[in-house]
Protein backbone atom coordinates (compact mmCIF):
# COMPACT_ATOMS: atom_id res chain seq x y z
CA UNK A 1 0.00 0.00 0.00
CA UNK A 2 1.36 3.43 -0.88
CA UNK A 3 1.85 5.93 1.92
CA UNK A 4 -0.74 8.63 2.44
CA UNK A 5 0.20 12.32 2.72
CA UNK A 6 -1.67 13.82 5.66
CA UNK A 7 -1.92 17.19 7.34
CA UNK A 8 0.65 15.98 9.85
CA UNK A 9 3.18 14.67 7.31
CA UNK A 10 6.71 15.75 8.18
CA UNK A 11 8.48 17.14 5.12
CA UNK A 12 12.23 17.15 4.53
CA UNK A 13 14.42 17.09 1.47
CA UNK A 14 17.71 17.61 -0.30
CA UNK A 15 18.86 20.82 -2.01
CA UNK A 16 21.47 20.94 -4.74
CA UNK A 17 22.15 22.28 -8.20
CA UNK A 18 21.80 20.01 -10.03
CA UNK A 19 19.87 17.60 -7.84
CA UNK A 20 18.00 15.38 -10.32
CA UNK A 21 20.64 12.65 -10.00
CA UNK A 22 20.36 12.42 -6.20
CA UNK A 23 19.51 9.05 -4.66
CA UNK A 24 18.70 10.66 -1.29
CA UNK A 25 14.91 10.76 -1.94
CA UNK A 26 14.95 7.06 -2.80
CA UNK A 27 16.88 6.19 0.37
CA UNK A 28 14.90 8.31 2.81
CA UNK A 29 11.46 7.48 1.40
CA UNK A 30 12.28 3.76 1.50
CA UNK A 31 13.21 4.11 5.16
CA UNK A 32 10.07 6.14 5.88
CA UNK A 33 7.85 3.52 4.29
CA UNK A 34 9.57 0.62 6.06
CA UNK A 35 9.34 2.42 9.41
CA UNK A 36 5.70 3.39 8.91
CA UNK A 37 6.49 7.05 9.61
CA UNK A 38 4.29 9.91 8.40
CA UNK A 39 6.90 11.75 6.39
CA UNK A 40 8.08 12.52 2.90
CA UNK A 41 11.47 13.49 1.48
CA UNK A 42 11.72 15.52 -1.73
CA UNK A 43 14.34 17.24 -3.89
CA UNK A 44 14.79 21.01 -4.30
CA UNK A 45 16.95 22.82 -6.84
CA UNK A 46 17.08 26.54 -6.02
CA UNK A 47 19.10 28.83 -8.31
CA UNK A 48 22.80 28.62 -7.42
CA UNK A 49 22.89 32.26 -6.30
CA UNK A 50 19.68 32.12 -4.25
CA UNK A 51 20.20 29.29 -1.76
CA UNK A 52 20.43 31.58 1.28
CA UNK A 53 17.10 33.25 0.50
CA UNK A 54 15.52 29.88 -0.26
CA UNK A 55 16.71 28.21 2.94
CA UNK A 56 15.89 31.13 5.22
CA UNK A 57 12.37 31.11 3.78
CA UNK A 58 11.93 27.59 5.14
CA UNK A 59 12.76 28.60 8.70
CA UNK A 60 10.15 28.47 11.46
CA UNK A 61 9.04 25.00 10.50
CA UNK A 62 7.88 25.26 6.87
CA UNK A 63 9.70 21.95 6.52
CA UNK A 64 11.71 19.99 9.05
CA UNK A 65 15.05 20.26 7.35
CA UNK A 66 17.31 19.82 4.37
CA UNK A 67 20.25 17.78 3.34
CA UNK A 68 22.57 20.06 1.40
CA UNK A 69 24.77 19.07 -1.50
CA UNK A 70 26.91 20.76 -4.17
CA UNK A 71 27.24 23.72 -4.48
CA UNK A 72 25.54 24.90 -1.28
CA UNK A 73 27.49 23.27 1.56
CA UNK A 74 29.58 26.29 2.51
CA UNK A 75 26.85 28.95 2.23
CA UNK A 76 24.64 26.68 4.36
CA UNK A 77 27.09 27.11 7.21
CA UNK A 78 27.03 30.89 6.85
CA UNK A 79 23.25 31.12 7.27
CA UNK A 80 23.06 28.77 10.26
CA UNK A 81 22.03 30.08 13.67
CA UNK A 82 23.88 27.27 15.40
CA UNK A 83 26.45 24.84 14.04
CA UNK A 84 27.69 21.55 15.43
CA UNK A 85 31.36 20.97 16.10
CA UNK A 86 31.60 18.70 13.06
CA UNK A 87 30.09 21.39 10.84
CA UNK A 88 32.43 24.08 12.18
CA UNK A 89 35.43 21.80 11.85
CA UNK A 90 34.51 20.88 8.28
CA UNK A 91 33.62 24.45 7.31
CA UNK A 92 30.69 23.00 5.39
CA UNK A 93 27.22 21.66 6.07
CA UNK A 94 25.20 18.81 4.63
CA UNK A 95 22.27 19.01 7.05
CA UNK A 96 20.08 21.93 8.15
CA UNK A 97 17.32 21.54 10.73
CA UNK A 98 14.66 24.26 10.88
CA UNK A 99 13.21 24.93 14.32
CA UNK A 100 9.78 26.49 15.01
CA UNK A 101 11.44 29.46 16.74
CA UNK A 102 13.33 30.35 13.55
CA UNK A 103 16.66 28.80 14.52
CA UNK A 104 18.59 27.02 11.77
CA UNK A 105 20.77 24.24 13.15
CA UNK A 106 23.65 23.04 10.97
CA UNK A 107 25.44 19.72 11.04
CA UNK A 108 27.83 17.73 8.87
CA UNK A 109 27.29 13.98 8.64
CA UNK A 110 29.58 13.54 5.61
CA UNK A 111 32.50 12.61 7.83
CA UNK A 112 30.47 9.95 9.59
CA UNK A 113 29.35 8.70 6.17
CA UNK A 114 32.91 8.48 4.90
CA UNK A 115 34.05 6.45 7.91
CA UNK A 116 30.94 4.23 7.70
CA UNK A 117 31.56 3.57 4.01
CA UNK A 118 35.17 2.63 4.66
CA UNK A 119 34.16 0.34 7.53
CA UNK A 120 31.60 -1.40 5.31
CA UNK A 121 33.76 -1.89 2.23
CA UNK A 122 37.32 -1.95 3.58
CA UNK A 123 37.06 -3.97 6.80
CA UNK A 124 39.99 -3.43 9.11
CA UNK A 125 40.97 -0.07 7.66
CA UNK A 126 42.22 2.24 10.40
CA UNK A 127 42.44 6.01 9.78
CA UNK A 128 45.47 6.00 12.09
CA UNK A 129 47.35 3.67 9.71
CA UNK A 130 49.07 6.37 7.69
CA UNK A 131 48.77 9.43 5.49
CA UNK A 132 45.58 10.16 3.57
CA UNK A 133 45.54 11.93 0.20
CA UNK A 134 42.48 14.01 -0.63
CA UNK A 135 42.04 15.21 -4.20
CA UNK A 136 39.99 18.41 -4.29
CA UNK A 137 39.52 21.48 -2.12
CA UNK A 138 35.78 22.05 -1.88
CA UNK A 139 33.37 21.45 0.97
CA UNK A 140 33.51 17.67 0.48
CA UNK A 141 37.31 17.65 0.67
CA UNK A 142 37.33 19.78 3.79
CA UNK A 143 34.70 17.62 5.47
CA UNK A 144 36.68 14.47 4.68
CA UNK A 145 39.90 15.99 5.98
CA UNK A 146 38.27 17.14 9.21
CA UNK A 147 36.70 13.72 9.81
CA UNK A 148 39.97 11.89 9.20
CA UNK A 149 41.91 14.21 11.50
CA UNK A 150 39.28 13.73 14.22
CA UNK A 151 39.64 9.94 13.75
CA UNK A 152 43.38 10.12 14.33
CA UNK A 153 44.83 10.25 10.82
CA UNK A 154 48.46 11.30 11.30
CA UNK A 155 48.74 13.34 8.09
CA UNK A 156 46.27 14.60 5.51
CA UNK A 157 47.74 15.62 2.17
CA UNK A 158 45.60 18.00 0.12
CA UNK A 159 46.15 17.97 -3.64
CA UNK A 160 44.25 20.45 -5.80
CA UNK A 161 44.77 22.16 -9.12
CA UNK A 162 44.30 25.56 -7.42
CA UNK A 163 46.71 25.34 -4.49
CA UNK A 164 45.43 28.51 -2.83
CA UNK A 165 42.08 26.84 -2.06
CA UNK A 166 43.81 23.84 -0.54
CA UNK A 167 46.12 26.09 1.48
CA UNK A 168 43.12 27.91 2.95
CA UNK A 169 41.70 24.58 4.14
CA UNK A 170 45.04 23.44 5.56
CA UNK A 171 45.47 26.69 7.45
CA UNK A 172 42.17 26.17 9.24
CA UNK A 173 42.63 22.45 9.92
CA UNK A 174 46.04 22.80 11.52
CA UNK A 175 49.44 21.16 11.20
CA UNK A 176 48.16 17.66 10.37
CA UNK A 177 46.94 18.99 7.01
CA UNK A 178 49.51 19.76 4.35
CA UNK A 179 49.22 20.93 0.75
CA UNK A 180 51.32 19.12 -1.83
CA UNK A 181 51.57 19.40 -5.61
CA UNK A 182 50.44 16.41 -7.64
CA UNK A 183 53.39 14.04 -7.80
CA UNK A 184 55.14 11.09 -6.17
CA UNK A 185 55.61 12.85 -2.83
CA UNK A 186 51.88 13.37 -2.41
CA UNK A 187 51.07 9.68 -2.81
CA UNK A 188 54.15 8.03 -1.30
CA UNK A 189 53.17 5.58 1.44
CA UNK A 190 49.56 6.76 1.58
CA UNK A 191 47.08 4.48 3.32
CA UNK A 192 44.03 6.19 1.82
CA UNK A 193 43.31 8.14 -1.38
CA UNK A 194 40.00 10.00 -1.80
CA UNK A 195 38.51 11.61 -4.88
CA UNK A 196 36.57 14.55 -3.41
CA UNK A 197 36.13 16.22 -6.82
CA UNK A 198 33.25 15.76 -9.28
CA UNK A 199 35.60 14.42 -11.96
CA UNK A 200 34.19 11.16 -13.26
CA UNK A 201 30.56 12.04 -12.48
CA UNK A 202 28.41 10.63 -15.25
CA UNK A 203 31.38 8.79 -16.76
CA UNK A 204 34.73 9.95 -18.05
CA UNK A 205 38.06 10.20 -16.37
CA UNK A 206 38.56 10.82 -12.68
CA UNK A 207 41.49 12.85 -11.37
CA UNK A 208 45.03 11.54 -11.94
CA UNK A 209 46.52 9.58 -9.04
CA UNK A 210 49.74 7.65 -8.54
CA UNK A 211 48.22 4.57 -6.90
CA UNK A 212 51.43 2.57 -7.37
CA UNK A 213 53.17 4.91 -4.91
CA UNK A 214 50.70 4.17 -2.11
CA UNK A 215 50.93 1.35 0.42
CA UNK A 216 50.08 -2.07 -1.07
CA UNK A 217 47.14 -2.32 1.34
CA UNK A 218 45.92 1.23 0.67
CA UNK A 219 42.21 1.98 0.21
CA UNK A 220 40.90 4.21 -2.57
CA UNK A 221 37.53 5.92 -2.12
CA UNK A 222 35.60 7.83 -4.79
CA UNK A 223 32.81 10.12 -3.59
CA UNK A 224 31.26 9.93 -7.07
CA UNK A 225 28.63 7.18 -7.32
CA UNK A 226 27.36 7.68 -10.88
CA UNK A 227 28.70 5.38 -12.26
CA UNK A 228 29.19 3.17 -9.23
CA UNK A 229 32.49 1.80 -10.50
CA UNK A 230 34.20 4.90 -11.76
CA UNK A 231 37.23 5.15 -13.98
CA UNK A 232 39.12 6.32 -10.87
CA UNK A 233 38.23 3.13 -8.98
CA UNK A 234 38.99 0.99 -12.03
CA UNK A 235 42.55 2.37 -12.08
CA UNK A 236 42.88 1.68 -8.36
CA UNK A 237 41.72 -1.92 -8.80
CA UNK A 238 44.19 -2.46 -11.63
CA UNK A 239 46.90 -1.24 -9.26
CA UNK A 240 45.81 -3.86 -6.74
CA UNK A 241 44.30 -1.45 -4.22
CA UNK A 242 41.11 -1.96 -2.21
CA UNK A 243 38.24 0.36 -3.10
CA UNK A 244 35.19 1.96 -1.52
CA UNK A 245 32.47 3.54 -3.65
CA UNK A 246 30.53 6.74 -3.19
CA UNK A 247 27.24 4.92 -2.63
CA UNK A 248 28.51 3.41 0.63
CA UNK A 249 29.44 6.91 1.82
CA UNK A 250 26.07 8.33 0.68
CA UNK A 251 24.14 5.73 2.68
CA UNK A 252 26.48 6.21 5.63
CA UNK A 253 25.80 9.94 5.83
CA UNK A 254 22.07 9.46 5.24
CA UNK A 255 21.51 7.40 8.39
CA UNK A 256 22.26 10.13 10.97
CA UNK A 257 20.50 12.67 8.73
CA UNK A 258 17.34 10.54 8.74
CA UNK A 259 17.30 10.32 12.51
CA UNK A 260 17.74 14.09 12.84
CA UNK A 261 15.01 14.82 10.29
CA UNK A 262 12.40 12.25 11.28
CA UNK A 263 13.17 11.48 14.92
CA UNK A 264 13.91 7.77 14.59
CA UNK A 265 16.83 5.67 13.40
CA UNK A 266 16.46 4.17 9.91
CA UNK A 267 15.01 0.66 9.80
CA UNK A 268 17.30 -2.19 8.84
CA UNK A 269 16.36 -2.63 5.20
CA UNK A 270 18.78 -3.05 2.30
CA UNK A 271 18.65 0.40 0.72
CA UNK A 272 21.89 -0.29 -1.15
CA UNK A 273 20.06 -2.89 -3.24
CA UNK A 274 17.37 -0.32 -4.08
CA UNK A 275 20.02 2.19 -5.08
CA UNK A 276 21.88 -0.34 -7.23
CA UNK A 277 18.64 -1.11 -9.06
CA UNK A 278 18.02 2.60 -9.62
CA UNK A 279 21.57 2.99 -10.94
CA UNK A 280 21.23 -0.04 -13.20
CA UNK A 281 24.11 -1.67 -11.35
CA UNK A 282 24.53 -5.20 -10.04
CA UNK A 283 26.95 -4.67 -7.15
Amino acid sequence: MSRQITGATRVAGVAGAPVEHSLSPLIHNAWLEAAGLDGVYVAFSPPPDAFAVFAKGLARGAIRGLNVTVPFKEVALRIATRASESARRAGAVNLLIFEPDGAINADNTDGAGLLAGLAAQAPGFDPKAGPAVILGAGGAARGAAAALIAAGCPRVRLVNRTQARAEAIAAELGPVARVLPHGPEAFAGAALVINATTLGLGGGDGPPALFEATRPDAVVLDMVYRPLRTEFLDRALRAGRRTSDGLAMLIGQAAPSFEALFGAPPPGIDVRALCLKALGEHG
